[in-house]
């Protein structure tokens, strides 16, 4: 625990959420089901406030948990109790949704661009505050540049960030890459079909209609593999691509540089994702 933390039993009545959560949406269905866990078996996490004036308290992390054990009538839960500067309210929210993988990606990149301001700070040296990568903190705001009908998708969870990211590199502009996410979502198009046609396009500027490039002879398209790259490119937030022949396969990962390579290995190795210094 930290130093001057302590444990206490407080009313969830008593708290008030965290103002700078960067989180804006919260699954239902998810949520009724933690809620009955709750009340089931009780709070077995404790959540993390830190104390206001008139006896009142702030969520630091926790929101969900929090919203279950008022929706499972709980009259106290466990919390630490420990003293958060303001500044530093939006950075821990983000880094427990980070670690909890529950952040959209354009909530995700929305929150580094707080955090940039707010801090006053280059790209890189937010990636070392916050374990992240250099790259991976770039690529993530890149998606703020989409379309706001573009951003809505990804929000949604009907694009991917792969796809999102495919079609930031479509050069015809905001109309014509609401066009190619339109017809993505349609036709359950990957990303690696995405990147193909958005290359297609830039050589003819203005064209998404092209059907993909056919595979080469004897590599015909399998969706299973192509739904696995996609799982992997949001995983690494880069392009995969997966094969497999008759005896074995390949997958292969791009990068962009030193630290994006850093960044990759860091993930396949279970470890922090911030580039060594």
């Amino acid at each position: 625990m930290d130093p001057g933390a302590v444990y206490r039993e407080i009313s969830p009545a008593e708290i008030d959420p965290n103002p700078k959560q960067p989180r804006t949406h919260f699954d239902e269905e998810a949520l009724a089901e933690l809620a009955h866990s709750v009340k089931e078996f009780g709070l077995l996490q404790p959540i993390v406030v830190r104390e206001m004036s008139g006896g009142r308290y702030q969520l630091i992390m926790g929101e969900r948990r929090w919203r279950a054990s008022q929706r499972a009538k709980l009259e106290t839960i466990p919390a630490i109790v420990r003293q958060t500067d303001d500044e530093d309210l939006l950075r821990d929210a983000l880094l427990e949704n980070i670690h909890r993988v529950q952040l959209n990606p354009l909530e995700e990149a929305a929150a580094y661009q707080q955090l940039l301001e707010e801090f006053d700070v280059t790209q890189s040296e937010l990636a070392t505050r916050i374990g992240r990568s250099r790259p991976a903190i770039t690529n993530s705001i890149r998606l703020l540049q989409l379309p706001t009908a573009v951003q809505r998708r990804v929000a949604a969870g009907v694009l991917s960030a792969g796809h999102a990211r495919a079609l930031l590199g479509l050069e015809a502009g905001a109309p014509a890459q609401d066009e190619l996410a339109a017809r993505i979502v349609a036709e359950g198009l990957s990303v690696r079909a995405t990147e193909e046609l958005v290359t297609l396009a830039n050589r003819d500027p203005g064209d998404t209609t092209d059907k993909p490039k056919p595979a080469p002879r004897g590599r015909q398209r399998n969706p299973e593999l192509e739904a696995v790259a996609g799982r992997l490119s949001d995983r690494f937030e880069t392009s995969v691509s997966v094969t497999m022949g008759r005896r074995k396969g390949r997958i292969t990962i791009d990068v962009g540089d030193t630290d994006d390579l850093a960044r990759v290995l860091a993930l396949l190795e279970g470890g922090s994702t911030a580039a060594p210094r």
